[in-house]
């Protein structure tokens, strides 16, 4: 099949290594065995862009096996691309029709016919004919493209294609292909227990790309989430101006998202006159995304997203403008949240995208950042088994007989916790038993072959919508927004404009994906009566039938308003969401949020594509969410005892509960006593005095002496409070509860017998005075006492076992602070005389002794009269 160099219309590279890449699949280049005998039978091809491994690797395969050749490519528009480029080389004169000797099938789509001997799918399509029949009879040879964009079906056909080698087709040949050199991890897994699979490389692209770095000349916020800063998109419009002055051919742009294509298209509006603008992405029509692969009459400017990027060649191009983002899909497993975020495109991305301009003929690319940034870009993009959502993944597994993957070769293992809350998911759906196994469920809701929530939607919708329209709103739910679907975020207004738009094309893909869910969806039909669910389908309205069905597949984004009339929501799961300013949405009660996305620094989701429902709906899709339940909490300085209809976080309805449950009222009291500090309890002076003696006896003395900080008391509350703690039933008990006499508890005997000895509560000084002392502070225990009533103390006396010396306070007659000492004999012999000088004339009634250690002390004054 393989034609001869002439009728390639370019002499690719990869047409010298086709030799040694048949040889090495093959052993010695002449066909293979029959099953059984001995051979390589895989093989690693290493091809940048542009060197013809699509389109010549398959047909000088084909020439060498008896059986089809499966091509399995990770996009639908290559898929297409490719089936038509060597449907056309077969032909010779390039008027070759697909389904002929070269068919392709894509989900909904299948041309292929007896005579078919190569075959181009999808990944996605390949698992499933795995999944069907993996010994995959009639097939001699798959061909897995691309596999460096490590999309998780690409990933998942490889394990599966190995375990079929390993176990049932050992005959099988196997040709990975990257447009990487990073393939060791690749041939070592194809290699399975013996020697890593050969490794067959190609030359660089044909023609050389000059780069050029531009910049952009102001700064440039990031991206967050979906958003794109415009400064960005304007500059890349004037580079794209720059570009048809300075260079001749056609112009390939790389940009994130078709949000971004459709504004630069508006910005380069002025140069419609002497170019054609084209735009290629996801969301369009298999037709609309042929015709930008065809040359046009005039100079053309095509606006692609990462579709662009491999497998597919855009004819005529000979500069690329690279504006450096990308999409990827990112996982957000706490709040159930799948979104794409917009990221900086990796090293390996852009050359994959600059070599798209040499395909042809010398070209250049234009970079939209500078040469330093382009060396802090990461090398290579995250696969995407590491950010996205595995529930899918985790199924196929299971439907494989390896649930988790265990005993598979995979690329990368997934993440645990990713891998963790796909379980949940699916166990939840009903999917996988307790044990990680498929259920019958399960396999039903795999064979769908659409996201595991979307295939529950559609086969638990269908009976109380209809089959048709249960189909028609999982296919909108099940990819890209549909073309023609507008910028809408309400699902029912996109909804019905593809079934009333009047151009058939723009919506075609919907209706092919509806067509092919809807026998999934249709039950059996009685003897008598048609399909497409029960007859009382048209008592259910469109808002009501599309709200049950997302609100199937995402329950916990069930969404209720918080504010009658308001944009902000609170979902089932218990994430906040937000609707768009001006959403047409707005005022609804209850959301069924399909798409939601909460970006980086946002408190809430962003809600993107929802439908209105009502309460009664929402209840029967969350129907696995709704329970009722005691809650006994600490809520606004108080408990509060409730019984609460609960849909999730959602509360549908609640009134008092009078007798609530012990332990629950417990838990409650004790939550409000952390929360609220200490300070709820009665503190008396005892008890304030008490604490600060043991607080004292812990910092000097250490262990047993309990630790009293505010942490530790509250930590080891219900030890210390005791039974007063259990009996209180609110904040008035708690502040009745003295925590003086509860603090006690905290002492073993041994140290509440010599508590007052070693941190004694007052000390009775020479006048006879038992004065209280202060431990309040960290710098030793505290007398407050008239300079009077201690004439004749030598010393201050020690405490704690005679660690800690007193400090004294002295005091005037009037109690005023007049000398601070622990070593009360230096105070006598230096400190006094000045403070008798001062003192003796403000209080001539009261005794100042020249020598204060051997005066008698007192408390009194002496009568009127009577000099001292």
């Amino acid at each position: 099949m393989l034609p001869d160099r002439a009728a390639t219309g370019v002499d690719l590279p990869v047409r010298d290594v086709l030799p040694a890449l048949i040889a090495a699949l093959t052993g010695d280049g002449r066909p293979p065995p029959g099953p059984g005998a001995e051979t390589s039978g895989a093989a690693v091809l290493v091809a940048p862009p542009g060197t013809g491994k699509t389109t010549l690797v398959p047909l000088a395969l084909a020439d060498v096996v008896t059986g089809r050749v499966l091509v399995a490519e990770p996009r639908r528009i290559a898929v297409r691309a490719a089936a038509r480029r060597m449907a056309s080389l077969v032909s010779g004169d390039g008027s070759g029709d697909v389904g002929g000797p070269v068919g392709y099938t894509i989900r909904g789509e299948r041309r292929v016919g007896p005579s078919t001997r190569i075959e181009v799918v999808t990944t996605g399509v390949l698992v499933r004919r795995l999944q069907r029949d993996p010994e995959l009879p009639g097939v001699d040879a798959v061909i897995l493209d691309e596999c460096h964009e490590r999309h998780l079906d690409a990933d998942l056909a490889l394990a599966f294609m190995l375990d079929v080698r390993a176990t049932l087709r050992p005959d099988l040949l196997v040709l990975a292909t990257s447009a990487t050199a990073d393939t060791r991890r690749l041939a070592a897994l194809l290699g399975g227990p013996g020697p890593a699979a050969p490794i067959v490389g190609t030359d660089a692209p044909l023609f050389g790309v000059e780069v050029v770095w531009t910049p952009a000349p102001g700064p440039i916020g990031p991206a967050h989430g979906l958003r794109v800063d415009p400064r960005l998109l304007d500059h890349v419009a004037a580079t794209i101006g720059r570009a048809l002055r300075e260079t001749s051919g056609d112009v390939l742009v790389f940009l994130p998202g078709a949000g971004e294509i459709a504004a630069v298209a508006g910005r380069i509006a002025g140069h419609r006159d002497t170019v054609d603008v084209v735009t290629l992405h996801g969301r369009q029509s298999g037709r609309t995304q042929d015709a930008a692969l065809r040359a046009g009459p005039r100079r053309r400017v095509v606006l692609a997203t990462a579709v662009a990027e491999s497998s597919i060649t855009v004819p005529g191009v000979r500069v690329v403008v690279d504006a450096g983002l990308a999409r990827s899909p990112r996982m957000d497993h706490a709040r159930g949240l799948g979104s794409l975020v917009t990221v900086r495109v990796s090293r390996s991305s852009a050359s994959q995208r600059a070599g798209r301009a040499g395909r042809e003929a010398p070209g250049r690319v234009y970079r939209c950042w500078s040469a330093a940034e382009h060396d802090r870009l990461p090398a290579q993009a995250e696969p995407e088994i590491a950010v996205a959502d595995l529930t899918g993944f985790a199924l196929d597994l299971a439907v494989w007989g390896h649930p988790g993957g265990a005993g598979l070769e995979l690329l990368s293992d997934p993440p645990a916790g990713a891998m963790e809350a796909a379980g949940a998911s699916l166990r939840a759906l009903g999917a996988l038993d307790a044990a990680g196994r498929v259920t019958a469920r399960g396999r039903a809701i795999a064979a769908v072959g659409a996201h595991p929530r979307l295939a529950r939607a559609l086969l638990d919708g269908a009976p109380a919508v209809g089959a048709r329209r249960a189909a028609e709103v999982v296919a909108i739910l099940s990819g890209d927004r549909p073309a023609g679907a507008g910028p809408s975020d309400d699902l029912v207004a996109i909804w019905r404009r593809l079934r009333a738009d009047a151009d058939r094309a723009a919506s075609a893909r919907w209706r092919a994906e509806a067509r092919r869910l809807r026998p999934a969806a249709e039950p059996t039909a009685p003897a008598g009566q048609p399909p497409g669910g029960p007859v009382t389908d048209d008592l259910v309205t469109d808002d009501l039938a599309a709200g049950l069905v997302v609100g199937l597949a995402f329950p916990e984004r069930l969404a209720r308003a918080r504010d009658p009339g308001g944009a902000t929501y609170l979902m089932a799961g218990g994430t906040a969401a937000q609707l768009t300013g001006g959403s047409a949405l707005t005022g609804a009660e209850w959301l069924a949020i399909a798409v939601a996305d909460r970006g980086a620094g946002r408190t809430s989701a962003h809600v993107r594509l929802a439908v209105s429902l009502d309460a009664a709906t929402a209840r029967e899709a969350g129907a696995a969410f709704l329970r009722t339940v005691d809650e006994v909490a600490w809520s606004g300085g108080d408990v509060v005892a409730r019984r609460v209809d609960r849909l999730g976080a959602i509360v549908l309805a609640e009134r008092p509960l009078a007798r609530p449950d012990r332990s629950l009222l417990d838990a409650a009291v004790l939550h409000g006593l952390r929360h609220e500090g200490l300070a709820v309890l009665r503190w008396t002076r005892d008890a304030v005095g008490l604490r600060e003696r043991l607080a004292f006896c812990h910092r000097v003395l250490g262990n047993p002496w309990p630790d009293v900080s505010d942490a530790a008391l509250l930590e080891s509350a219900p030890a210390w409070l005791g039974a007063d703690l259990r009996g209180a039933r609110r904040r008035a008990d708690l502040e009745r509860l003295d925590a003086g006499p509860a603090l006690r508890r905290l002492l073993p005997w041994p140290q509440a017998a010599r508590l007052d000895e070693l941190a004694p509560e007052r000390v009775e000084v020479p006048s006879g005075s038992r004065v209280r002392l202060d431990y309040s502070g960290t710098g030793g225990p505290v007398l407050a006492v008239k300079i009077a009533e201690v004439f004749g103390w030598e010393r201050l006396p020690a405490i704690a076992d005679g660690r800690v010396p007193i400090v004294a306070h002295l005091l005037s007659p009037a109690g005023r602070p007049v000398a601070v000492t622990s070593d009360l004999a230096s105070f006598w012999r230096s400190g006094y005389p000045p403070v008798r000088s001062e003192l003796r004339g403000r209080y001539p009634r009261h005794p100042w002794p020249d020598d204060p250690t051997t005066a008698s002390p007192t408390r009194r004054v002496a009568p009127r009269g009577r000099p001292r």
